[in-house]
């Protein structure tokens, strides 16, 4: 047949694999399998044997090639089989269902048959169904019993469950596995998010030297054998030495190209493997695949040293189970971790903003003499330029080389700047202060900064796992070019220059604490007006999320007193994927409404984001007006979008209506506020669900807009709902216009979400 390029870049079958083309290697069709069993792929309307491993000849004692085209009782018996055919018909999930467990004429031993359905085209002749037949010795303890089997399962979920860490669940998961498929030694291995590897435990023989934190880079497992790991979740080798079996022919008959093994149990592996494996004195290896949100987490690691090792199906199946079951675990442990982490951060945030207020001390002296500052981004180092001083706290480069970072940062022109890899971004920068990789920056007004700092990545290592051991290097000569220690050396080269990056919590914390020091400088009396004016735009975002099938269009206007108002609105995307949009109103003017209005809507930030409820972010919210701001009362109503259904979960606390406005132009008010203002009453809001239609909108507004003297509220919110019923799509300055009184004393605050038809 005549080859062509494979469309994925991946190397033509029969192609020699070396180090530098094995990222391309075709691992799922190799033409191969491991010669432990034997592989026979069927037709399955009527059980004829298109292919047939050499290995057949040896275990079954008939040659593959006398199988091609016989009825499948060629090679296993008639009533074995039929039960196989009959096993393969009775459902769709046959993983469910593995192993059959047959009796074969002239075999010592009961035979586990493994079934699946290979990955076939999705139309033409090359969808006639096709069953691969895998057959392995059943070794073990048999019967099956529950002494045998689920006790020992049973007992490693009680212990995940009992975690309360991420390094217990590592370490529980690893004993566990070990003492199931007793292999010499078990790793949990952690990707991050460049795909390198970090071994984070391991189960080991008491004589064998550790591996514990050694890194190795994303190289190591090329993208090819990590997609083969999120579809299939366990691969064993029993045996490094051995010599592949060819499936015979190599090409499927029905589809003209060789037989997909994603799935196969005996799929053979990359030589560059098998030898990185020799290398490190591995004669046996299993690897179980971790996943989070069905991306590829991490892997259980199995070594032996001993000999071969094969542990039974049901054991691997088993071991299988558990790291299904550790991968829903660290799924719960992170985001436990994660909501510790942020009412830490929330905890850390409230010194801060405390200490700022402190008009006893300069502002960089207040909120870096405690550690707080440095702690609340997990940062090694802070530097502040505030009121005219510099101020520093932890490992920072010396005056001049933070002068230097400092002038980087602003002249971004943005409140926060961020980078893990400083040397890569700003060469020049990076000389001046050669520890330092990863840099955080908010910028207050006139100029103003805070910056944090953190090493680069590597001084961060245990270098007690350092692979530079006799243990390993005694093994390895000048032509060993394969091996754990040059893994991570090259994984050094990799990482070089990067910092732990910053995550988007820590920015969020950043952008929060931001506003508390612009509300501190407004406090120190540092030049009136603009200080006035910059706290009114910090205090609102920069910029509104872009959401995909939607546009959203927000306005403020003060009441043009000269004073700072109580009003505010937020929009931002939260992890959950919905969209929290945000509309506020503090009652008051002036100095202390906000203030109130920036501590209120950065909590209620940090809330929606630790939270996927409104209502419970609410009242997050409302309990800390009433412990950290008595006496003040406020308004506020929360949406949470979802994007995709156009539903909306809203909660309002004496805040005026949604307004829903159809395709058509056609008004209708949602229900409203469901409890009294913040500050009156001690009261869980209700929640309630609204859909915007495609082609409508969502409007949320604060009272300013539609309140005017001398005038009932039903008629403001008459005139903002005719606005709409003209049939037009106005835009925010025209609802702005049409809606509000000119002479109003009050600030209006408008957010308008629009869903595409």
């Amino acid at each position: 047949m005549t080859s062509t390029v494979d469309p994925d870049g991946l190397l033509a079958p029969g192609e020699p694999v070396d180090l530098d083309n094995c990222a391309r290697e075709p691992i799922h069709v190799p033409g191969l399998v491991q010669p432990r069993g034997v592989l026979l792929a069927v037709r399955e309307s009527d059980g004829t044997v298109l292919q047939a491993s050499a290995s057949a000849e040896r275990l079954l004692g008939v040659s593959p090639h006398d199988l091609l085209g016989e009825h499948l009782a060629a090679a296993l018996g008639p009533d074995p089989a039929r039960r196989v055919l009959a096993h393969a018909s009775a459902g769709a999930e046959l993983a469910d269902r593995n192993p059959l467990t047959l009796r074969l004429d002239g075999f010592p031993r009961d035979v586990d048959v493994v079934l699946h359905r290979p990955p076939l085209p999705d139309d033409g002749p090359g969808s006639e169904p096709v069953l691969v037949v895998e057959l392995e010795a059943a070794t073990g303890a048999r019967p099956l019993t529950f002494p045998n089997t689920y006790l020992s399962v049973r007992r490693a979920l009680r212990d995940l469950e009992r975690a309360a860490t991420l390094e217990e669940l590592y370490d529980d998961a690893a004993r566990h596995v070990r003492e199931l498929t007793k292999f010499d030694r078990v790793m949990i291995y952690r990707f991050d998010a460049a795909y390198n590897g970090e071994v984070v435990a391991e189960a080991r023989r008491d004589d064998l030297n550790s591996f514990f934190g050694l890194h190795y880079p994303a190289s190591d497992i090329p993208p090819q054998a990590r997609a083969l790991y999120e579809k299939n979740w366990i691969r064993l080798i029993a045996d490094v030495d051995y010599e592949p079996s060819a499936i015979v022919p190599t090409v499927l008959s029905t589809t003209g190209a060789p037989l997909d093994l994603t799935y196969s149990t005996l799929r053979s592996v990359s030589p560059i493997h098998l030898e990185y494996l020799r290398n490190m004195g591995v004669r046996a290896s299993m690897s179980i695949s971790l996943l989070r949100e069905g991306r590829l987490w991490g892997l259980i690691a199995c070594h032996h040293y001993a000999g071969p090792h094969e542990p039974p199906f049901e054991v691997r199946t088993a071991a299988e189970f558990l790291g299904s079951a550790l991968s829903v675990r660290l799924v719960s442990q992170a985001e436990t971790e994660r909501d510790a982490e942020v009412r830490r951060a929330e905890s850390v945030l409230a010194h801060l903003a405390a200490d700022s207020r402190d008009e006893a001390a300069p502002l960089g002296t207040a909120i870096t003499r405690s550690g707080w500052l440095r702690r609340l981004v997990r940062a090694d180092g802070a530097v502040v330029v505030a009121e005219g001083r510099l101020t520093s706290v932890g490992n920072v480069p010396d005056d001049d080389a933070c002068r230097a970072l400092v002038a980087w940062v602003l002249s971004h022109g943005e409140e926060l700047v961020s980078t893990d890899r400083l040397a890569h971004d700003v060469p020049a920068l990076a000389a001046l202060m050669p520890d330092v990789a990863g840099v955080l920056g908010i910028v207050l007004p006139e100029g103003q900064v805070v910056v944090w700092v953190r090493d680069e990545v590597l001084r961060h290592v245990d270098w007690g796992g350092d692979p530079h051991n006799k243990a390993i290097a005694r093994r390895e000569g000048g032509d060993v070019r394969l091996s754990p220690r040059k893994s991570f050396e090259r994984w050094r080269e990799v990482v070089r220059g990067h910092s732990r990056p910053w995550t988007s919590d820590q920015t969020d914390f950043a952008a929060a604490l931001r506003g508390h020091l612009v509300e501190a400088l407004y406090a120190r009396g540092r030049k009136a007006l603009r200080a006035t004016e910059e706290l009114q735009r910090s205090l609102l975002p920069a910029l509104l999320p872009r959401i995909e099938g939607w546009s959203l269009e927000s306005r403020y206007e003060s009441a043009g007193t000269g004073l700072v108002g109580g009003d505010w609105y937020d929009a931002l995307d939260l992890p959950s994927g919905k969209v929290a949009l945000v509309v506020g109103d503090v009652t008051g003017h002036g100095l202390q409404a906000a203030a109130t209005m920036g501590q209120l809507s950065t909590t209620l930030r940090a809330a929606l984001v630790g939270t996927s409820s409104a209502a419970e972010a609410v009242e997050r919210l409302a309990q800390f007006a009433r412990w950290t701001l008595p006496g003040e009362v406020a308004t506020v109503a929360v949406a949470l979008l979802d994007p995709v259904s156009g539903v909306v979960e809203h909660v309002s606390v004496g805040h005026p209506p949604l307004l829903v406005v159809e395709a058509d132009g056609t008004p209708r008010w949602a229900q409203g506020a469901s409890a009294p203002p913040l500050g009156l009453v001690d009261r869980a809001p209700t929640t309630h669900v609204l859909e915007v239609p495609r082609g409508g909108a969502l409007v949320l507004y604060s009272d300013g807009l539609v309140e005017r003297r001398e005038e009932s509220v039903l008629d403001g919110l008459d005139r903002l709902a005719a606005v709409f019923e003209r049939g037009s799509r106005p835009g925010a300055d025209e609802i702005l216009a049409a809606a509000r009184d000119p002479r109003s004393a009050d600030d209006a605050t408008l957010l308008v979400l629009r869903r595409e038809a």
